[in-house]
């Protein structure tokens, strides 16, 4: 096995479980990889050693009494920093929540703990989740462990960022236009966006609640089964959540992908890097390898996805931030923040009644598109990770303007999406992502996690 810091849920699991290793030794690693690595990285905004040691001698504690509740059972963690922590402050990446404690843990949260996992902090994001970059002037920039001198993807690049360099297991974000999926991405990591209503978002202060969705980040497809296993399912707080049973993820895992019929969308394949196009048609070769059978489609109406996703998360996230939009503290957010709200404030009743007829149209074109194909594969974004520029407002623009068309009509539409790595371009990571049928999550974990086993250079570390 790699270093203990790179070993991913299910490596380390069985050793848990068996009594080999110790959750608190793992635990140690895990926070002495963020004493040697974030000074450089940021990627948390903050590290809570004292508590993660305390919950790490609690499960071991219970593990050496036969107390044994599950794979989760003392794996050390970290989410983005806009998940309810109770007695751990919860920023949002903001200024204004700088010193905000929440008295309640959000249902993700809760479930996980449940199950036996090790909080050792919260991890740095956008502003309020605005932005594909996690350039972030309140507490610092996330920086690529794979090129500091590159972003990692936003809004959760710090999970992208920590769960690539070994600074925590997995992670989970949120995903309103690409959030999860843009730095698994650029960091190479395995990224979930599920069903729109899959995942509980009690105790989420999301602004944009139509669209957003809350999943894992981890260094495996098999990883991201496990934590779906635990988070997923409905929630009585939440009145997003769907009445829908959670699949037996597990029973994906393994499955031969033999006549799964793929389809590939001119919409996605344009305007690619080069990197990127060569690496994401070699992962299509390869899954074709495995028995898949692909099948380019036309999807004009994908066209609509940006301008969708615009009018819709803008003047929700003004909506949520009217108040303080209309006093003098609104200079407390950071530029771009601000002028992203000031801009959702001005779309007009029409224009979103306008797109939310434009996501209708398109979940009906997925859905004609379903009934020839089983998934649609496609690049998860065009471009491997920027450099940074000395211009953060213009290259956020630019990144969301480049990436979002790719990874918004999942969002528009509530469709699972999975993004996983595929190879590396200059020295930076490419992803792929697959984007199924309503609740199809465990059909997505099985082709990665097929393509995953095929192809052992997709488990990918950048820092040793």
């Amino acid at each position: 096995m790699e270093p203990i810091y790179y070993a991913t849920i299910s490596e380390l699991a069985p050793l848990i479980r068996a009594k080999q290793l110790s959750p608190v030794k793992l635990t140690e690693a895990i926070l002495a990889r963020i004493e040697k690595l974030d000074p450089t990285l940021n990627s948390y905004i903050t590290v809570i050693p004292e508590h993660a040691l305390q919950q790490a001698r609690q499960a071991e504690a219970e593990i050496m009494a036969g107390k044994y509740r599950g794979p989760l059972h003392g794996i050390p963690f970290a989410p983005k920093d806009i998940y309810y922590t109770k007695g751990v402050r919860t920023t949002s990446g903001s200024a204004f929540l700088r010193h905000f404690v929440p008295n309640y843990n959000a249902t993700v949260i809760k479930r996980l703990e449940d199950a036996g996992c090790i909080l050792t902090g919260k991890l740095n994001m956008n502003e309020f989740a605005v932005g594909e970059t996690n350039i972030n002037t309140h507490y610092g920039n996330v920086r690529n462990p794979w090129n500091t001198d590159c972003i990692s993807g936003g809004s959760s690049g710090g999970s992208g960022a920590a769960v690539s360099a070994g600074l925590s297991v997995f992670s989970i974000g949120t995903d309103s236009a690409g959030s999860i999926r843009v730095p698994s991405a650029f960091c190479g990591v395995y990224g979930l966006k599920p069903t729109y209503g899959r995942v509980s978002l009690y105790g989420i202060p999301v602004l944009t609640k139509s669209l957003v969705g809350a999943g894992p980040m981890a260094r495996g497809a098999e990883d991201l089964a496990i934590v779906m296993h635990t988070i997923a399912g409905f929630d009585p707080k939440d009145n997003t959540s769907e009445r829908v049973p959670p699949d037996n993820y597990y029973s994906y895992l393994g499955k031969s992908i033999t006549g799964i019929r793929i389809g590939l969308p001119d919409y996605f394949f344009k305007d690619l890097d080069q990197g990127v196009h060569s690496h994401v048609w070699r992962a299509i070769r390869d899954l074709e390898g495995l028995g898949a059978q692909f099948k380019e489609v036309s999807m004009p109406e994908l066209s609509m996805s940006l301008v969708a996703e615009v009018a819709t998360e803008g003047p929700e996230a003004a909506a949520y931030h009217h108040e303080i939009l209309t006093t003098p503290k609104k200079e407390l957010y950071q530029d771009y923040t601000r002028i992203t709200l000031e801009a959702g404030e001005l779309t007009t009743g029409m224009q979103y009644e306008k797109a939310q007829k434009a996501r209708r149209v398109m979940r009906n074109a997925f859905y004609r598109t379903f009934e020839d194909v089983d998934v649609v594969a496609a690049p998860t974004v065009p471009i491997t990770a920027p450099h940074f520029t000395s211009h953060p407002i213009e290259q956020n623009l630019d990144v969301w303007m480049r990436c979002t068309p790719y990874t918004s009509p999942a969002d528009v539409t509530g469709l699972p999406s999975l993004s996983f790595p595929v190879g590396i371009s200059n020295g930076l990571p490419v992803g792929m992502q697959i984007l199924g049928k309503p609740f199809s999550e465990g059909r997505l974990l099985q082709i990665a996690y097929a393509y995953q086993k095929a192809v052992s250079s997709n488990k990918l570390m950048p820092i040793q």
